[in-house]
């Protein structure tokens, strides 16, 4: 088990390693100069040239991704001359000073993701911090939907088989699969918080805290997280009742199934204490995965209702090029999935030895 567990630790650093280097590349050459975007219409030559010398714009590329590798990782070096941009400093971020290499300071500490473009040098884990929970929120709330709902049209599906019920369960499942989730959320957002809004009550935007008329407090609004929960569900619970339906029918075709119906157990009853159980692993390690993705899939979904959570919060630093807190975003995000990745395949290891 150890093994197993330094292995899978190696192979997440590395993949962590490929996504921090895709990223820099690729926002390194999107068109457009983040440091105009901060100066927006006061832009001037000389200020110009202070921002990207703050902001190390104006050194070349490949040392620019040296430095973002130094911020990130937990063992760093930094120069002690204070005209160098990797000056290690308490303004910048705090970390523990192990010993000194000749100039140069080897330090330790928490990755740091450095400080916005364009929230007044806010620290990108703030923003992280202020908008991550409402994104786990929505993504729990979708996932709990997805799996009652998808439970149990799962097993009407599988105990009426081939009955129209069970045929109008498959295309709307279909469906759910194959329509995009930015256009089901529009749809949603129109129809029930705009013209049916006066029997809903629901609204076409929100987020999960509003705050009040005069500022001076924040309420939780849970109706706000109705429609995009069922709409960022969609998808997980279209697959949750195919795999559920077809778990079910491999599970009623089994001899200990017969047994218990010969002995005069009901559907339901059979369903209850028997199948349930054993149809349910596959569904498990569905949702697992799709927990994963949630918090990637959720951008669009954020955006269209305007839930203040990461999602959201990425396509504003696009629109903004806001280069830190996108790149931030993204890295938390896929450790965040490489990390529910590892906890899964760790519960399989301890469940099965013998999975390689």
């Amino acid at each position: 088990m150890p093994g197993y567990f330094l292995n899978k630790i190696f192979y997440a650093c590395f993949t962590l390693f490929g996504v921090v280097s895709v990223i820099f590349v690729l926002f390194t050459i999107l068109p457009g100069d983040p440091a105009r975007m901060m100066l927006d219409q006061k832009e001037d030559s000389e200020q110009l040239a202070i921002i990207k010398k703050k902001y190390g714009f104006d050194q070349p590329v490949g040392k620019q991704y040296l430095y973002y590798l130094n911020d990130l990782s937990p063992l760093s070096f930094h120069s002690q001359n204070e005209d160098d941009y990797t000056f290690f400093s308490e303004r910048k971020y705090s970390g523990k000073k192990l010993f000194s290499i000749g100039n140069t300071s080897v330090v330790i500490k928490l990755p740091y993701l450095r400080e916005s473009f364009q929230k007044n040098g806010k620290k990108v884990t703030q923003v992280i911090r202020e908008t991550l929970p409402n994104t786990v929120v929505l993504a729990v709330s979708a996932i709990f939907i997805a799996l009652l709902l998808g439970v149990l049209l799962g097993i009407v599906s599988a105990v009426l088989k081939n009955s129209w019920v069970d045929k109008l369960i498959q295309v709307l499942s279909t469906l759910g699969m194959s329509v995009p989730s930015f256009f089901s959320a529009i749809i949603f957002a129109w129809l029930f918080g705009f013209v049916l809004h006066e029997y809903t009550n629901l609204n076409m935007t929100g987020s999960l805290y509003e705050v009040d008329d005069f500022g001076e407090s924040v309420r939780i609004r849970w109706k706000n997280l109705i429609l995009p929960a069922i709409v960022l569900g969609i998808r997980p619970l279209a697959v949750v009742i195919q795999l559920m339906r077809n778990s079910l029918l491999e599970v009623f075709n089994q001899d200990y199934i017969r047994t218990a119906r010969a002995k005069g157990l009901g559907m339901m009853a059979v369903i209850r204490k028997h199948a349930l159980k054993n149809a349910m692993n596959p569904v498990i390690t569905a949702i697992s995965g799709w927990f994963a993705s949630m918090l990637a899939g959720a951008v669009f979904v954020e955006y269209i209702f305007g839930w203040n959570g990461l999602g959201k919060e990425i396509v504003d630093a696009l629109n903004t090029l806001d280069l830190p807190v996108i790149m931030g975003s993204v890295l938390v995000i896929a450790t965040m999935f490489i990390l529910i990745n590892i906890f899964v395949d760790i519960i399989y290891k301890w469940l099965d030895p013998k999975i390689k």
